[in-house]
């Protein structure tokens, strides 16, 4: 058998395929693949399986070039819009994801977004290794308390409820929800409500995004929403960059519709909507929330997991229908 790895991973998951006597040839080029590139690194080298990874945007053109010989696609992400679902299926290609793994990482990250732009934390760091730091002063970068304040939760899956636990138990938070459906046994559990997402944009103090990325949820935060929240809301996003108009973000930022937002996604990536950057009032990772040592491993053994499944004739435990 012989499995493709469109880019360099953690090892442990390599070497659980190595481990099954697999041939594993992992892309030396350093970045993405572009999708010619892509192409032709999987033309007629008859790979039984392809790792993608969520920067892979893979279509029937794709699966044309990798051949009827290769049975899954497994991706090394818990969202899987990068990949033309409808088109597997029709060429019988199994697609995987990996979720669940990256729920606590991702949440902590939310958080620690959440406090670093509240409490000015990178502004802080700037100013003080600049040499402006001349002693304490009673104005100096006054941010805003996180403890007592309203959440609000747009999407209540794993991550979302995640963070809304950390909310709740660790800094007394009230949470508001917005989701397809509401949820009783969480809303008991954590004195949550399930609202609207006008109620949840014009009550919350901290708005945070945990929506997949689907036709209906594009530009889900736009200039009317954005409009919507105080004044002294922040905005926060660890799920897909397109789910915010960036550019009206960008307006909203400048003219200060908002106090601040903090994201690790991004509309265009590794791109940036102009102004952004020169914006003092957003704090910006890149792309890094379940960038740990631990979870991007366990990524790895669950993505060769499902490959492992697949090529054993059995059915991958995070196959997508």
């Amino acid at each position: 058998m012989k499995i493709f790895v469109t880019r360099e991973i953690p090892d442990a998951g390599i070497k659980m395929l190595k481990e099954k006597g697999y041939e594993v040839e992992v892309s030396s080029k350093d970045g993405v693949l572009t999708k010619e590139e892509l192409i032709s690194a999987v033309k007629g080298k008859n790979y039984d399986a392809v790792l993608c990874l969520l920067t892979d945007k893979i279509d029937d053109g794709i699966f044309e070039a990798a051949g009827p010989q290769c049975k899954i696609f497994a991706n090394y992400a818990v969202g899987f819009d990068n990949i033309d679902l409808a088109a597997a299926k029709k060429r019988g290609i199994m697609i995987t994801n990996t979720p669940g793994v990256l729920t606590e990482t991702v949440a902590e990250h939310t958080f620690a977004l959440m406090l670093a732009v509240a409490h000015r934390i990178p502004e802080g760091d700037k100013f003080t290794k600049a040499g402006k730091y001349a002693g304490w002063a009673p104005m100096l970068l006054l941010g805003s308390d996180v403890s007592k304040k309203t959440l609000g939760v747009v999407g209540l899956g794993r991550i979302g409820s995640r963070v809304a636990y950390h909310a709740v138990k660790g800094f007394e938070m009230k949470a508001l929800y917005y989701d397809p459906k509401p949820n009783p046994d969480f809303e008991k559990e954590y004195g949550a409500k399930f609202v609207d997402l006008e109620t949840l944009l014009k009550d919350s103090d901290f708005v945070s995004i945990h929506v997949p990325l689907l036709p209906e949820t594009r530009h889900l935060i736009g200039e009317k929403e954005l409009k919507m929240m105080k004044k002294t809301a922040y905005l926060i996003n660890t799920s897909r960059g397109p789910i915010v108009d960036e550019p009206v973000l960008v307006k909203a930022l400048q003219e200060r519709w908002i106090a601040g937002a903090a994201l690790d996604v991004f509309e265009n990536e590794p791109k940036l909507a102009q102004g952004l950057a020169e914006s003092d009032n957003v704090v910006l990772t890149p792309h890094i929330a379940s960038a740990t040592f631990e979870t991007r491993s366990k990524m790895s053994e669950m993505a060769a997991s499902n490959i492992i499944e697949a090529l054993s004739g059995g059915i991958p435990p995070n196959l997508l229908k």
